[in-house]
């Protein structure tokens, strides 16, 4: 559904969640007697009176009640409450994404990427080629990254779906975003830039300059010291 929407947008994700079909999904491990239960939107495993049950979490709820299951015979999962947008299909990714990251549909990701754990990612974002996420950063709605950037571990790269008309992050090529670094929506860093960890990043950083601080102000150009202490190591995005 959601490559019939430009989601690069704010308008067209707004409708793409409007008219996305809500979903309250659960999980449910039970022991009883389910062989004859005819679900419509929850789906069984198991027999011999163990089942797990996947699907909507009211029908399930329904039929364990029907079915009088005591609290002690089963364990109900659930984490979403009419949620519009489901996580990315991973599959067919031709990146590294390691557990525990949270990427919602409509996400581009390209190739030789690197996510690590704990990293969220918003709807409409965008992740360039060779591009590594670090752990538990956050990539808010439509924020863009270039190619061959690196932001670092717990950086915030915020996100913008209202007002529509702000602009949203945009991080262009070969950047480093240190960590804890936050980066407010409208901001542009420019190619071969450093933001330095624990920054607020409020205005444009020009490219090949080093920006610190909170707010954050260009404190240098880049030079070869600086290159050298921010290296990307290609071996992490093979």
């Amino acid at each position: 559904m959601a490559n019939l929407y430009d989601l690069t947008d704010p308008y067209e994700i707004a409708r793409y969640i409007k008219e996305a079909e809500k979903q309250t999904t659960a999980k449910a491990y039970v022991n009883g007697d389910f062989d004859d239960v005819k679900f419509e939107n929850v789906k069984k495993f198991g027999g011999n009176g163990s089942w797990i049950l996947i699907g909507d979490a009211a029908e399930i709820k329904k039929a364990i009640a029907d079915k009088n299951i005591p609290e002690s015979d089963f364990v109900f999962e659930n984490n979403m409450r009419n949620s519009a947008v489901p996580q990315l299909d991973l599959t067919e990714i031709d990146a590294r994404i390691e557990p525990a990251t949270f990427i919602r549909n409509g996400v581009q990701i390209a190739k030789s990427a690197v996510v690590m754990m704990g990293a969220v990612i918003n709807i409409g974002a965008s992740i360039g080629e060779g591009t590594m996420i670090d752990m538990n950063a956050v990539l808010g709605a439509r924020a863009t990254v270039g190619n061959n950037c690196h932001i670092g571990a717990g950086a915030v790269l915020a996100g913008v779906l209202e007002p529509p008309s702000a602009t949203p992050v945009i991080i262009e090529d070969n950047v480093l975003v240190g960590a804890n670094a936050v980066v407010l929506e409208g901001v542009k860093v420019g190619k071969n830039s450093v933001v330095a960890a624990g920054s607020v990043v409020t205005e444009d950083v020009p490219p090949d300059s080093v920006a610190a601080g909170s707010p954050a102000v260009v404190v240098k150009k880049k030079d070869e010291k600086t290159e050298s202490k921010t290296q990307l190591l290609d071996d992490l995005r093979g």
